[in-house]
């Protein structure tokens, strides 16, 4: 059953009109290019979705949009997750879970729990969830670091099947990965890395950079995945300078300008984020030329 996560999975951005508002249009055009680009599953309501500017209104719309127009064809992960554990369980209840495979709950914000308190938070979650949960650590946005020791811990619930690591440390990452039991996945959440993480064993990628470029990105982690890293790697130095220009003024205000190059939503995003500068923007058009 977890291994539906492995491969390419794709945080996906929320588009919006010119108005801020959630546009479905775009949406629609955005499952059909991410699904028609192989991507193995859909991430909706992760940070790359603007989820903390979403009402709880518009996350269950989104939720139900998304769920309909994929009709079955990958599976769906929604991100719930918080700094505050009983609202977080809470917040489970807002969701259908008929066609929804799994959970990603990052780590708690700005409170800094300790690694106990990290243990306690997450398994009082997958005590109250109907579906898997998958782990989300990424201490250069939360301000806490889920040590390889506390995953390995949370690793023996049998609700908790995955961890998406965004930490970027490598040996971290190979703990979690040399004492991990066997139907356990660790995913990355940082798309430079990831060729050397599935070198070290990584079970794939939940990606930004997915949403504009999923058929390079789908293909280069299927060659690293099978061990053709020759072929996977020529992909990689393709892709690098994208990534980087992507990710220089913020996420995913980066991506949302590829996609609007592309011609698949509007350069819209809500406070507190703002469009790339100018200079940004023409160089990723100038970069995506490559990938027409």
């Amino acid at each position: 059953m977890n291994y539906k996560f492995k491969g390419l999975g794709v945080a996906m951005v929320t588009p919006f009109t010119h108005e801020k508002e959630i546009d479905y249009n775009a949406t629609e055009k955005l499952i059909e290019h991410l699904i028609g680009g192989g991507v193995d599953y859909l991430v909706v309501l992760g940070t790359t979705g603007e989820t903390a500017t979403l009402s709880d209104k518009e996350k269950k719309s989104l939720v139900k949009f998304v769920i309909k127009q994929n009709k079955k064809r990958v599976p769906i992960v929604v991100g719930v997750g918080g700094n505050d554990t009983k609202h977080v369980i809470e917040s489970i209840d807002n969701y259908d879970y008929d066609d929804i495979d799994a959970i990603l709950s990052v780590t708690p914000y700005y409170n800094k729990p300790s690694q106990k308190g990290l243990e306690l938070h997450f398994k009082e979650i997958a005590a109250n969830c109907p579906v898997p949960v998958i782990l989300y650590n990424v201490p250069g946005r939360t301000g806490v670091n889920m040590t390889a020791e506390t995953t390995l811990k949370l690793a023996q619930n049998s609700k908790i099947i995955a961890v998406k690591e965004a930490s970027g440390n490598l040996n971290q990452i190979s703990y979690i990965l040399r004492d991990k039991p066997a139907n356990f996945l660790v995913l990355s959440g940082d798309d430079g890395l990831i060729l050397p993480q599935l070198a070290l064993g990584m079970d794939g990628l939940i990606s930004v950079l997915g949403n504009a470029l999923p058929k390079p990105l789908s293909e280069m982690i299927k060659l690293g995945m099978n061990g053709n890293f020759a072929e996977a790697r020529k992909i990689n130095l393709n892709l690098v300078e994208v990534i980087d220009t992507i990710f220089v003024e913020g996420s995913p205000s980066g991506v949302k300008a590829a996609l609007s190059i592309k011609g698949l939503m509007e350069n819209s995003l809500r406070l507190p984020l703002a469009p790339v500068s100018e200079s940004t923007y023409n160089k990723l058009s100038q970069l995506l030329m490559n990938f027409r």
